[in-house]
């Protein structure tokens, strides 16, 4: 997600190489090819856009640092989402003060005002009312279809936690009015096939 209308600004650029030009040229192509998924599932974590591009550049920075063991991993956009996930969880942890998404800005608005836009705002606002780790585990297993065993993996938790985030996060979810009048016809998440998780 860009911090300005209609601007990306892409991924940050790599400086020093942590293993070589060949590792060098790998990391730059990874991360080429995962920006925008990151920046989806960062923006869907922190419900801004400017922490969405913090987060996603602080996870590669991290990886970046240790790319010779990160590279050999079984699924390396899996162990940045990982580390992205945890470095959101413990950025939540120090804030001194909550922030709280609101439809009254500052100054006039000037993003599409389409029924898209405002379901969409709707949701990040449902979002940003979650504890970090059950917003984490929301993300993750509805917006990267990651099962309960592998969102468990990533918080590193067991799978009936999970599940007890999940379900404590979407009967939230269900008392947000807004988001029951913007989904309207949609199916509920609880829908899905549960043998599949």
């Amino acid at each position: 997600m860009p911090s300005d209308p209609g601007r990306d600004p892409g991924p940050p650029t790599s400086r020093t190489s942590p293993g070589g030009d060949s590792a060098d040229e790998e990391f730059r192509a990874f991360m080429g090819n995962r920006w925008p998924s990151l920046l989806r599932t960062a923006y869907l974590l922190s419900g801004s856009h400017h922490d969405a591009e913090d987060l996603a550049q602080g996870a590669l920075a991290t990886a970046y640092s240790k790319w010779s063991r990160v590279r050999r991993s079984d699924d390396v956009a899996a162990y940045v989402r990982q580390i992205m996930v945890h470095q959101h969880i413990d950025r939540f942890r120090r804030r001194t003060a909550r922030e709280w998404l609101t439809d009254r800005l500052p100054h006039s608005p000037v993003a599409d005002q389409t029924a898209r836009v405002a379901e969409h705002g709707v949701l990040v606002a449902a979002l940003a009312g979650l504890p970090a780790r059950q917003r984490a585990a929301v993300v993750l297993c509805y917006f990267e279809d990651m099962t309960h065993a592998q969102v468990a993996a990533v918080l590193g938790t067991r799978v009936g936690t999970v599940r007890g985030q999940i379900s404590r996060a979407l009967a939230r979810l269900r008392e947000n009015g807004a988001l029951a009048d913007a989904v309207g016809r949609h199916p509920h998440p609880e829908s899905r096939t549960e043998t599949t998780r």
